[in-house]
Formats: C-alpha cells, sequence, structure tokens
C-alpha cells in the first residue's frame, strides 16, 4: 500500500552571507493512513522547518535543496503553487503553534471557517456554519454558536488555538501536520485535543506528524516515533521501543530530563538528568556526530558520520556506540 506520506532524502537549505545553514540534512520518512509519527527534538534540531518544507510554506531564502515529498505518490516538493493551494486544507492541513498564523484578524471566525469549507466543498453555507459548530464542540469549545461571531482579538490566546484546530480539521485532511499546536493550552483541554485527533486518524485515516519537544504527549499518542537532533534523525521506532529501550545517548537524555520515571534516575527528589552544552551552530557543525560534543561515549570513531542503522526490525539509530537499550 502507498504511504500517504515519504519523504527521501530531504534536504532544506538556508543561504546567508556567512554560509549554508543545513536546517534540515538528508531526512527520511514514511507515514501511512491513519498513523500517528512524533516528531521530537529540541529547538532548532529542524523539526519544524521539516514540516514546513513538507506543505510548501518556505520563507525565501529557505529552500528544498534535494530529496522528494510523495503525497500519495506525487512528488509535491516540485509542484505548482496552483497544486499546493488546492491540496491544502483540503487533502493537508498544518496547525501553527502560533494560532495567528491561520487566523485572519480582521475577519469573524465564521466568516473564516465557512470559506474554509465553502473553498473546497461544494456545499451551501448554512451546512459549512453546520460544520464549524460540530467541529468547535469536538476541540471542546463552549458555546460556539458565539464564539463564531467573534473577532480573533476577542478571545483568549487558548480559545484562538482551538478554533485554528478546529479550522484545521474541518474538510477530514489525509495528513495533518500539527507544530506545537497545544503548548499553550491546559492539560484538560490538551487533552480533549489530543483525544480528538486520535479519534479522527482511527476513524477517517488520516496520517498525523505531530511535532513537539514534550515526550510525555508523544508518549500518550504516537505510534512511531523520530527523534532529530541539528537537522538529522537519530532515532527512529515505535515509542514503546524508543521510550523504553533509547539506543542513542541523545534519546536518552532527553528521557532523562522529563519528570517521571525515568527523569529522577537517581531517585525521588532527586535533580533531573541534564544534556551538557549546547546544540552545535547549524552554520559550524563538527564532522562526523552532531552529537559527540555533547556525549559522554564519543571518541575518535565519532569524527565519521554514523549511518542510520536498524538494530532492530523497525528501530533505527545513528550512532557510532549505540547504547544497551536502557536507561
Amino acid at each position: 500500500m502507498t504511504p500517504t506520506l515519504k519523504v527521501e532524502n530531504l534536504e532544506t537549505h538556508f543561504p546567508t552571507r556567512d554560509g549554508v545553514v543545513r536546517a534540515v540534512d538528508g531526512v527520511s520518512f514514511e507515514v501511512n493512513q491513519g498513523e500517528i509519527l512524533g516528531l521530537v527534538g529540541e529547538s532548532g534540531s529542524g523539526k519544524s522547518i521539516t514540516g514546513f518544507s513538507i506543505i510548501g510554506l518556505l520563507d525565501p531564502p529557505g529552500h528544498i535543496a534535494a530529496g522528494r515529498v510523495l503525497f500519495k505518490g506525487e512528488d509535491i516538493a516540485q509542484a505548482k503553487p496552483d497544486r499546493l493551494r488546492q491540496l491544502r486544507g483540503k487533502s493537508i492541513a498544518m496547525i501553527f503553534q502560533d494560532p495567528m498564523m491561520t487566523l485572519n484578524p480582521v475577519l469573524r471566525v465564521d466568516t473564516q471557517m465557512i470559506e474554509a469549507v465553502l473553498a473546497h466543498d461544494k456545499v451551501s453555507e448554512a451546512a459549512a456554519r453546520t460544520r464549524a459548530v460540530e467541529t468547535l464542540k469536538a476541540v471542546g469549545i463552549a458555546a460556539p454558536e458565539d464564539r463564531l461571531l467573534a473577532y480573533p482579538h476577542q478571545l483568549s490566546g487558548g480559545m484562538r488555538q482551538r478554533i485554528a484546530i478546529a479550522t484545521a480539521l474541518l474538510n477530514k485532511p489525509e495528513l495533518i501536520i500539527a507544530d506545537e499546536p497545544t503548548t499553550a493550552l491546559d492539560v484538560t483541554i490538551q487533552g480533549q485535543i489530543l483525544y480528538e485527533v486520535r479519534k479522527l486518524c482511527r476513524e477517517t485515516g488520516t496520517a498525523l506528524i505531530w511535532i513537539t519537544h514534550d515526550l510525555s504527549v508523544v508518549a500518550g499518542l504516537a505510534d512511531r516515533v523520530m527523534v532529530m537532533y541539528a537537522g538529522r534523525i537519530v532515532e527512529t521506532g515505535s515509542v514503546a521501543d524508543v521510550i523504553e529501550h533509547p539506543r542513542h545517548p541523545y534519546t536518552a537524555g532527553l528521557i532523562g530530563s522529563v519528570p517521571g520515571t525515568h527523569g529522577n534516575m537517581g531517585g525521588r527528589g532527586k535533580r533531573l538528568y541534564q544534556i551538557p552544552g549546547m546544540t552545535p551552530p547549524l552554520l559550524n557543525l563538527p564532522p562526523g556526530c552532531r552529537f559527540k560534543t555533547r556525549c559522554d561515549y564519543a571518541d575518535a570513531a565519532c569524527d565519521s558520520m554514523p549511518d542510520l542503522l536498524e538494530l532492530s526490525p523497525g528501530h533505527g539509530v545513528r550512532c557510532q556506540h549505540p547504547m544497551s537499550g536502557g536507561l
């Protein structure tokens, strides 16, 4: 079966006066129908740029320098702007971290949501309004008819974000790319939205890429997880394999920094683990493994870039010295 999305050796570059920033460097993965992929990494890892590259929303001078982005077999990395406009909102939707990247501040919510339906479906305006009301209810918005009559500036940040999420869900797209959309929401609303998107994927076959730095969200939402560091995938596998048996030192460090069973490695009341150092600047990357300057296991072998090797079925790691699979 053809995957909903297949990314092959994607490279996204940003030319600058001082050189080329390789924000995404040789990334490959696929997402199947109804599958949820968690894309995890700290700020600057390239996870958001990967999402923008897929949907064709890179700001110049950023551009896809190499690779293919196959949506149901069609290479949309080479698609014309008109074709991308046909796909966005209907077949592919993106939920941004900032809801004001979705919402127009000078238009009422109903105008924006109804237009989002009518742009892709030949239905009446009344049917489009009904769909908007039902979708707002699904993301936990009380009195949705009243919210439709509001302007974005009249709503709280959390309410705006829920409306932006609802707008992305309106047309039941085949692929959703969600860039940390629940970061600003309280835990109760976050849980409700995670439930709704999981339900949507299971019932309609929507493929979902959930971009986040929060491993606890991925653990409860995703089927598979992909860990990025400095523009490259360093580990990928099922959620259970990666979180319970991390093989890359960076993945283990991320898990160790989360409060909970693995986070408090020294025991209850002890300090959380902290990965030493900082992410290297993408204009001045070290040769070989990009994590070696922060890694306790680094040696001369790490001066060459390791391949992403499959150590067990479906569990791959890019490391010269893979861990034994425990914390």
